[in-house]
């Protein structure tokens, strides 16, 4: 092959494949701390963002909000600011400090949930809440790139499938101690409470999250390493991959489903099946440990496992565990008791979160190492825009316009809709298994 220039944009076809040297480096200890300590923020870091979902209920009732509402702060709003923020944060942490970054932005979000407990109209709430979206832009994409360097080749996505078992923590003690706090006091402490203890986590970035060196790990030339990608080389590399943007995509129609799910479940639990706060507290936290988080470290060492003998198990596997959680979600939905509801539920959710690690890892492994923080802003600005920024609008939209004629199950018909989001994912993931193999018979060619 042609030896590439420094600072030129590569594609998938450019790095070099795991099975082209099956010797992976084992982790130091360093590695494993900084990575709990990074999966420890991202518990907080979700953790805050769930619980205006996890305390739909109360919060409705204070501050006297319609569906609607709930879907467009949650989703398009969260989104919009996000979106905007991302881009220079990525740039920033990719020319500079990307622990630092993440302690910054922990900080922010942080304080941004604490305000929300005291917000005392719904613009406000909006206000506080769309702040917490830094968290986001501020500290997952810094995150997974830290990662790709304390982590080699074919380590990768069992670290970045350890590290995404931080939403389903943060979602299951959100659930748990916010939906009791908010029982026992006020869904208001609960914000309060909660978002205090991103003060800790900060002190813990600073202290055993140190800047591993950019590429240290990877099998690419010097000079590539010491390059520094500008802003519109890295996004004009992304868009016009094929490969990184059907992933892109594909996860953005994942995450619809995921995003209008998550944001509403608790709402459409109590008030459409029955349960009370206490209960949401112990059996949904259950739920989401058990299917979320059981998802997250599986299908990391399914990826490791099944890439290494062809790249398109970057698309099939997820677009596989799809088609297996759609009968578990329509069942999910359709069933009166709560509780076989909520085993149904654990399944789709384990299914559903397949496409996470699977994204994450293809989008690291298959930019150079300055390009990573932007990369992977650019994934979850997508992913984020039509997942969580369109997802829950669509739902609470749906859910106020059936509420006239079906008081009684109006979220019920806005989550039977949502599952045709299914079908458009699992195409778009197919789309991209075909992607890959293309690309991997043109690299074969090009080789011999």
């Amino acid at each position: 092959m042609a030896k590439r220039t420094a600072g030129a944009a590569i594609g998938p076809h450019d790095q070099p494949s795991e099975s082209a040297n099956p010797q992976v480096e084992t982790p130091d200890a360093r590695a494993w701390i900084a990575l709990g300590m990074l999966c420890f923020v991202y518990v907080l870091n979700f953790l805050s963002r769930q619980l205006p979902a996890i305390l739909a209920k109360p919060i409705q009732d204070s501050l006297h909000l319609s569906d609607g509402q709930l879907g467009r702060m949650g989703g398009l709003y969260f989104a919009m600011f996000y979106c905007c923020i991302s881009i220079p944060v990525g740039w920033l942490a990719d020319k500079t400090n990307r622990s630092r970054v993440l302690a910054v932005a922990c900080t922010i979000w942080s304080a941004a949930t604490m305000c929300c407990g005291i917000t005392a109209s719904y613009l406000q709430f909006v206000a506080a809440y769309m702040t917490v979206g830094f968290g986001e832009a501020g500290g997952v994409p810094p995150s997974y790139s830290i990662i790709s360097d304390y982590f080699p080749p074919g380590r990768r996505g069992r670290a970045l499938g350890l590290y995404n078992i931080g939403p389903p923590i943060g979602s299951a003690l959100g659930i748990a101690l916010g939906a009791s706090i908010a029982a026992a006091f006020s869904w208001r402490y609960a914000f309060i409470f909660l978002g205090a203890a991103g003060i800790f986590a900060v002190i813990g970035v600073l202290i055993f999250v140190p800047e591993p060196r950019r590429g240290g790990l990877d099998r690419t030339p010097d000079q590539i390493t010491a390059s520094k990608a500008g802003f519109r080389q890295t996004l004009a590399m992304f868009i016009s991959t094929p490969s990184l943007m059907l992933a892109a995509l594909g996860s953005g129609a994942n995450q619809f489903i995921t995003c209008g799910l998550t944001n509403f479940v608790v709402l459409f639990l109590m008030r459409e099946k029955g349960m009370t706060l206490h209960e949401v507290a112990v059996y949904y936290a259950l739920v989401v440990a058990v299917g979320m988080g059981g998802s997250m470290p599986i299908s990391g060492r399914v990826i490791d496992r099944y890439t290494r003998r062809s790249k398109q198990a970057y698309a099939l596997i997820p677009a596989a565990s799809l088609a297996l959680a759609i009968p578990f979600y329509l069942a999910f939905v359709w069933v009166p008791s709560w509780r076989l509801a909520l085993l149904f539920l654990t399944v789709a959710m384990f299914f559903n979160y397949f496409y996470l690690t699977s994204a994450v890892t293809l989008v690291q492994e298959e930019v150079r190492p300055d390009q990573r923080v932007m990369s992977g802003a650019l994934l979850l600005l997508i992913m984020n825009f039509i997942g969580l920024g369109l997802g829950p609008t669509f739902v609470g939209a749906t859910s106020d316009f059936f509420r006239a004629s079906h008081p009684l199950q109006s979220l019920q018909i806005a989550l039977y809709l949502l599952a045709s989001l299914y079908v458009v994912a699992i195409l778009l993931f197919l789309a991209l298994a075909r992607v890959l193999r293309i690309e991997s018979r043109t690299v074969g060619e090009t080789i011999r």
